[in-house]
């Protein structure tokens, strides 16, 4: 059997795990712009996450916490906790023919998407968070303008049916946004506020 590539997954991983490694002994508590959560519960809430996409395209349940009740409390090695979560997802991805119409997603409103699309919706998901944290602890943004014009796209399909429970309303546009700021605002974030 092929593997199918997924190029804006591999992205957005990367993007998650090179943020997580710079996290030090003193942020794992510091507020993020998921304003119920601090670093260490987004931390939980994105590799948990990852555990999801690769559970609702294989049918096997990879682990067994909540990412929405995330414990504050990550035992063991962060980087292999972290690395589990995103192998588990490349590994399911990798199994979906790139022109499946009909990919299994973990969205109730949203239970199926062309592959491109569900491959997207997962980078979506693993980038934004990354963002997250890499904002909290007063970092530079791990997406590009690029990126995010293409997870722009993706967010426009699934994120409105999501709103109030995984997305917070929609922020108005500000003179000179450029399109990672389009995309955070979309979502609910302020880049003002965070990067400003």
């Amino acid at each position: 059997m092929t593997e199918t590539s997924w190029p804006i997954l591999t992205e957005a991983h990367q993007a998650l795990r090179s943020t997580v490694a710079a996290i030090g002994a003193q942020d794992w508590a510091a507020v993020t712009p998921c304003s119920d959560w601090n670093v260490t519960q987004v931390v939980q809430h994105a590799v948990g996450d990852q555990h999801a996409w690769a559970w609702a395209i294989t049918g096997v349940a990879t682990t067994s916490e909540n990412p929405f009740a995330p414990s504050g409390q990550i035992d063991g090695d962060v980087a292999a906790y972290v690395e589990d979560g995103l192998r588990t997802a490349e590994q399911a991805f990798a199994t979906v023919p790139a022109d499946r119409a009909d990919t299994p997603t973990p969205l109730p409103p949203v239970p199926a998407l062309p592959a491109a699309q569900a491959a997207a919706a997962c980078a979506l998901d693993a980038h934004v968070h990354a963002w997250d944290i890499a904002v909290a602890l007063g970092r530079p943004s791990p997406i590009s303008a690029e990126q995010a014009a293409k997870l722009l796209e993706v967010a426009k399909v699934i994120v409105e049916p999501l709103r109030g429970f995984a997305y917070q309303a929609p922020l108005e546009p500000a003179a000179g946004d450029d399109d990672l700021a389009v995309l955070l605002r979309y979502l609910g974030r302020d880049p003002q506020k965070w990067q400003g």
